[in-house]
């Protein structure tokens, strides 16, 4: 590859990567990096990550959404109970306070994309909407990262490693 393609690459992957690394807002909450991962051909379930960082005044709550990639769209948790992780939807939904940021993730936190329409494959890209208690619904698109991913975003080479030049 010559230097002049690499760079041209470069400013193409980085301008990929930033289109998709959007902050969402609804009143005083911002939505940052939602993401998703891969799933395995036939599988039902996935689930759903982002930051959310609530600069109000009041505290608010993330009580579910919807998404046209799955039939239902719920607010789960994982956490260890006597030795065994267990997941299960939160009642009531997840609380953020004034202040605060509130950060799902793989091993916390998180929704789940409950009845999927179709396998989620890296690097696509797939809208959903966010319902909140008080600030109401936001749209944000996820970012599809790979099956494993413990974040999302692209790979180490910037998203880069997948592209060919011609």
């Amino acid at each position: 590859m010559t230097r002049t393609a690499f760079m041209i690459a470069a400013i193409v992957g980085a301008l990929i990567t930033t289109a998709h690394a959007e902050d969402f807002t609804v009143g005083g909450l911002k939505i940052s990096a939602p993401w998703a991962r891969a799933t395995p051909k036939g599988a039902s379930v996935g689930g759903g990550y982002m930051t959310i960082t609530n600069t109000g005044s009041a505290p608010d709550r993330l009580v579910g959404g919807s998404t046209e990639i799955a039939d239902r769209f719920e607010v789960h948790e994982m956490k260890m109970e006597n030795g065994v992780m267990k997941m299960r939807p939160v009642a009531g939904g997840i609380e953020i306070k004034p202040g605060e940021t509130v950060t799902l993730n793989p091993s916390g936190y998180h929704v789940m994309f409950i009845g999927l329409k179709h396998q989620l494959m890296q690097g696509q890209h797939f809208k959903g909407t966010l319902q909140f208690a008080k600030a109401g619904e936001v749209e944000v698109e996820f970012s599809v990262a790979g099956i494993g991913a413990m974040k999302g975003g692209t790979d180490s080479m910037g998203g880069m490693k997948d592209m060919k030049m011609h």
